[in-house]
């Protein structure tokens, strides 16, 4: 049977089982040709509080559960995201645009981030504190409660399940808002993976909805923490909202990540590595290889290199063909993206490849002398765009890698790797790639970005995790009542 069947879910959204969105229903379209795929329930703020409400009722009963019991059904999950992988490539492909690595990526990620998960259920959980009193005094962590999850498109299954697994694991419940966008690839299938794993109901629920649907998350009472991926505008939003009503939010934000690249390298090892982080899923990934910041002696043949790569890269339909690069997920970014490459271009950088597009294909694009006043060095592309830099010294790297709000991911390349981790000292960023360029991620590892790109690692490998979906207690017993003057 496939997983997906959309007589299970078709036009409907999960809340303690498969039922009609209270905003109707949409269509999932895919990118690359614009037909509709199917359909998914739309959500509004009543279906969240339906189930923010079913949700806290569950998750007590969940959180008494043994460790075994959460255990088992996060290693089925796992198991499920590896039978069903074929089919579920099939809509990452198709929803998000992808081309076809992307689909093994995220299932694998999924499946491990279960596995992973299943092993925190069991992790101790608790210390005895020393106290000059005369009780038993120890901490304890305890699940958060109800947990809300708001995901984006761009790598829908990875950043939806690396949230959602550790906080079942741990004893909470989650309600999870996909991307309306990727709603069947970041929401739909995760339903009914844990559907099929056995997940008692109501522990989660996958409500696809507009910003109205993420605000009623983030306020809802029932909701402990908010765990947000996505833009630095739409996560400072969530912030404020946050605070407004006391809640834990964690942030996983936009980047504008540099590669400084030294006058050491191998230039065509280098221009391979770049050009992976600024044209890979059409640079729609939040730590894409934002600025090539490259030492002056060897630009010229690195923009030229890069340039040759992009326009032999081809674009096209992934689901038809084997191609390196497939659409833009919609027009509104399509139209940002090549309105950020106008404005810089006017501004005094110079266009070596690409600059144009055709529907949602827009071809991988390299800018070089790119002004730092420039929207292209400045600001999150969120599309295929490559701006190159020139420096003279290291000391005028480290200043230009600085030079922004963001602080997610960098990367340096060099033969001497002791210069390069001095180098990525000097510069703010939640992670660091020596010689590598600056994508990636793995279930084990902590994640996050500092400065406009988020609030540190809140999330993956256990202590991340156990830090983020629970809470300290601090329990004392004695074995009989105090006396007090009183």
């Amino acid at each position: 049977m496939n997983l997906l069947d959309s007589k299970e879910w078709a036009s409907r959204v999960f809340v303690d089982g498969w039922r009609p969105g209270s905003g109707g229903d949409q269509a999932v379209v895919e990118p690359a040709t614009g037909k509709e795929l199917g359909r998914v329930g739309v959500a509004t703020p009543a279906d969240v509080r339906r189930a923010t409400a079913r949700a806290a009722e569950a998750q007590r009963e969940w959180a008494r559960a043994s460790y075994d019991k959460r255990a088992a059904v996060l290693r089925r999950a796992g198991e499920l995201w590896a039978r069903h992988a074929e089919e579920i490539h099939g809509w990452i492909v198709r929803e998000g645009g992808a081309i076809a690595p992307w689909g093994p990526l995220q299932t694998s990620f999924a499946a491990n981030a279960c596995h992973e998960a299943a092993g925190l259920a069991s992790l101790p959980h608790g210390e005895i504190l020393r106290t000059a009193q005369p009780h038993f005094s120890f901490a304890r962590r305890v699940p958060v409660g109800v947990v809300g999850v708001i995901a984006p498109f761009n790598a829908p299954l990875i950043l939806s399940i690396r949230a959602v697994a550790p906080a079942l694991a741990l004893g909470n419940a989650v309600v999870l808002k996909p991307d309306p966008r990727t709603a069947v690839s970041g929401g739909v299938v995760l339903a009914r993976v844990f559907e099929e794993a056995g997940l008692p109901p109501g522990l989660l629920s996958v409500l696809p909805g507009g910003a109205d649907v993420g605000e009623a998350v983030v306020v809802d009472p029932a909701v402990q923490l908010v765990s947000f991926t996505g833009s630095t505008r739409a996560g400072r939003a969530v912030a404020r909202l946050g605070a407004e009503h006391l809640k834990r939010v964690h942030l996983e934000l936009g980047g504008k990540s540099a590669l400084i690249v030294l006058d050491d390298v191998d230039v065509e090892k280098a221009v391979s590595v770049g050009a992976f982080g600024s044209f890979v899923h059409q640079g729609q990934v939040c730590m894409a290889t934002g600025r090539h910041l490259v030492h002056r002696s060897i630009a010229d043949r690195y923009v030229g290199a890069l340039a040759e790569h992009a326009d032999r890269l081809p674009v096209g339909d992934p689901a038809k063909e084997q191609v390196a690069l497939g659409p833009i997920i919609d027009a509104k970014q399509r139209d940002r993206v090549h309105e950020l490459v106008t404005a810089s271009v006017e501004l005094g950088a110079r266009l070596v490849a690409g600059g144009k597009y055709d529907r949602l294909f827009y071809r991988p694009t390299v800018l070089a002398d790119v002004p730092v006043r420039s929207p292209a060095f400045r600001e999150e592309i969120f599309g295929p765009v490559a701006p190159v830099v020139p420096f003279d010294t290291i000391d005028q790297a480290v200043q230009l890698a600085c030079e922004t709000e963001y602080g997610l991911s960098l990367g340096v390349l060099t033969r001497d790797v002791m210069k390069g981790l001095a180098i990525a000292d000097r510069i703010p960023s939640g992670n660091v790639h020596i010689n590598d360029q600056t994508i990636a991620d793995e279930t084990i590892n902590p994640f996050g970005g500092v400065k406009a790109s988020g609030a540190g690692s809140r999330i993956g490998g256990p202590q991340a995790n156990l830090e983020t979906f629970t809470e300290t207690q601090w329990v004392t017993m004695r074995g009989d009542l105090p006396a007090y003057p009183f």
